[in-house]
């Protein structure tokens, strides 16, 4: 299956915007795909120069805020039994704990749920349509959604590309340091992965041998008394 990065760069640049404006605003509507991926890696390609950053942020902006304002109206059409039946067909991403949880952000923070809720996977799925299902006012939720949109994907891209340009200078000049700290770091994960992987193994081993010797143990029974 191809990533969704590898997916953007393969994508003529004038279509980039379009795609970043179109999965980021099905994203905030509720429907779990990787919006925050698909802004880095158009990000990633404006500071190489394929893309604009400004046309990029943008399109973010107005596919984030665009797709909360469609999300908030169809969950205050839908109202909670709308991720009751969600929960039921998808409860990787709309099961009762997750719901509990973003109910709970925004009992607690209310339209600041939303602002922040941008900047957190799970609240940006169910912004839109938890804050449309507890009937936040809509200019509440309009204000947290703008601001928060602007913040959340204007930053991104400013960050993502500045920080590209930054690599891709350092990169063009010690690129041999570069791959050697890459492989290195590759190496060292694999390693940890590894030791993690046979430390996890040895424990269930362990459970197992344990809960293996605890079913064989024979029962004994105290005499009764005369």
């Amino acid at each position: 299956m191809l990533h969704i990065d590898a997916w953007i760069e393969g994508v003529p640049p004038g279509a980039v915007y379009a795609l970043v404006a179109l999965i980021i605003g099905l994203e905030s509507l509720g429907i779990p795909l990787p919006g925050e991926i698909a802004l880095v890696s158009a990000a990633l390609l404006s500071a190489r120069g394929v893309v604009s950053p400004v046309w990029v942020a943008v399109c973010a902006i107005l596919g984030a805020i665009i797709g909360d304002s469609i999300g908030y109206s169809i969950g205050r059409r839908g109202g909670k039994p709308l991720f009751e039946k969600l929960g039921r067909r998808f409860p990787k991403h709309f099961g009762p704990g997750h719901l509990a949880t973003a109910e709970r952000s925004f009992q607690k923070w209310g339209m600041w749920a939303v602002f922040f809720g941008r900047f957190i996977a799970l609240l940006r799925i169910f912004a839109g349509p938890l804050a449309g299902a507890l009937k936040m006012p809509y200019w509440k939720f309009l204000i947290a959604n703008v601001f928060g949109g602007i913040v959340w994907a204007g930053g991104t891209t400013l960050l993502v590309y500045q920080v590209g340009k930054v690599a891709e200078q350092w990169l063009s000049k010690f690129s041999w340091i570069g791959l050697l700290v890459a492989a290195a770091g590759g190496a060292l994960s694999a390693w940890l992965m590894k030791r993690r992987a046979a430390k996890n193994a040895q424990a269930h081993e362990a459970e197992d041998a344990a809960a293996r010797d605890g079913a064989a143990a024979p029962t004994v029974t105290a005499p009764a008394a005369d």
